[in-house]
């Protein structure tokens, strides 16, 4: 049963602001690693009494805490995702994109709580809950990057560059409601597991469903998931456990990265240098290491110094046989394992553009010829 957090109805205030001001400290101290000043944290609790007790603007606020469901997708590479592509190059895909997305979550009865540029966030059992509600946010998962691989061969077909989307999902406890004012408000929930469905969506790589161990734990007999994986997100001082999704056999959804996945691997010797990327920033350093083998959407790299699994790399090398030189191509950790005392990463590649990928299969179809 829902817990109730709002006020009685005849009082002007209509939310718990004390509540409200504890989720978001929460929030604050969790994305920023450090907790606001005692200054700030006043100044922010006497705006929410404010809110909640203002008769000039009467408007209620209602919050509830419910099991949510959050399903955060995000778009990757091509021109939808380039910064520096120009603007009529984005509009054509990224409203086929979101077109599409738009028409699985409405069919599923999602409701879209965030749609900004390449990602949409949605929620299931926000606004009322069903007992289905874990069931069906796996299924548009599933249905979403299965709706982005027919739209890709459209996208071939029109000679459009491809794009491919990572979705992340968690569940768990959250306050659901409408926030703002009788000028403008809006419907969203607030707690952990939005932040980690967006720490999940930034672990998957194209084509995948990385799922949180308790959004496994509802639907396990549902769906067909890898082996538990630990990584550690921002916000979390203990590791947190994930599952890619693979398919719901009862449904015949089968999520399609497994074909995304083949491609030929040559054996190649290509100098390389990398970056880290921290938290969406590239840091300074710059790291040797030669490319070991090359597929479309990955490679091999033996390195200098190692790399954590799951890190996320920017990558620079030539491809001199087809006379191409790739720069900024952002790449996630897959595997980590170690070779005659040399240290080995395994990486796929996370962002590049519609003449890196043109580039790199021609590159790799011209050695696999010549072997």
């Amino acid at each position: 049963m829902d817990k109730e957090t709002t006020a009685p109805p005849a009082g002007p205030s209509a939310f718990d602001a004390e509540e409200v001001f504890q989720h978001l400290d929460s929030l604050i101290t969790r994305d920023k690693g450090a907790p606001l000043s005692s200054l700030a944290r006043a100044e922010m609790s006497a705006t929410l009494h404010m809110a909640a007790q203002s008769s000039a603007a009467p408007f209620e606020f209602a919050m509830v805490t419910r099991e949510v469901t959050v399903v955060w997708a995000k778009l990757r590479g091509g021109p939808v995702t380039d910064p520096h592509a120009p603007l009529s190059a984005d509009l054509e895909p990224l409203n086929r994109c979101l077109a599409k997305l738009i028409e699985v979550v409405t069919r599923f009865q999602g409701t879209i709580d965030q749609l900004a540029g390449d990602s949409i966030k949605v929620l299931f059992g926000a606004e009322k809950t069903r007992a289905d509600d874990v069931e069906r946010a796996v299924m548009c998962a599933v249905e979403m990057q299965m709706a982005m691989r027919d739209l890709n061969m459209e996208h071939m077909r029109d000679r459009i560059p491809q794009v491919f989307m990572g979705i992340g999902v968690s569940t768990g406890k959250a306050l659901a409601g409408r926030i703002g004012s009788q000028a403008f408000s809006h419907f969203t929930v607030i707690g952990d597991l939005v932040n980690l469905a967006f720490r999940l969506q930034a672990f998957s790589l194209r084509g995948q469903v990385l799922i949180s161990e308790q959004t496994y734990d509802r639907c396990w007999g549902l769906v067909s998931a890898t082996a538990p994986m630990q990584v550690f997100v921002k916000g979390s001082a203990q590791p947190v456990t994930m599952r890619e999704l693979v398919a719901i056999p009862t449904r015949r959804l089968k999520v399609p990265r497994q074909e995304f996945r083949r491609s030929h691997r040559v054996e190649v010797r290509i100098p390389c240098t990398y970056q880290i990327v921290q938290d969406g920033v590239v840091l300074p350093h710059v790291a040797q290491a030669v490319i070991r083998d090359m597929g479309y959407h990955g490679a091999m790299l033996d390195l200098v110094e190692p790399l954590d699994l799951q890190g996320e790399v920017r990558l620079s090398f030539d491809l001199t046989l087809v006379q191409y030189q790739a720069r900024d191509i952002y790449a996630r950790v897959v595997t980590v394992k170690t070779e005659d005392a040399r240290a080995m990463a395994g990486v796929e590649f996370t962002s590049t553009s519609a003449e890196f990928d043109a580039r790199t299969q021609m590159f790799v179809q011209m050695m696999v010829a010549a072997a």
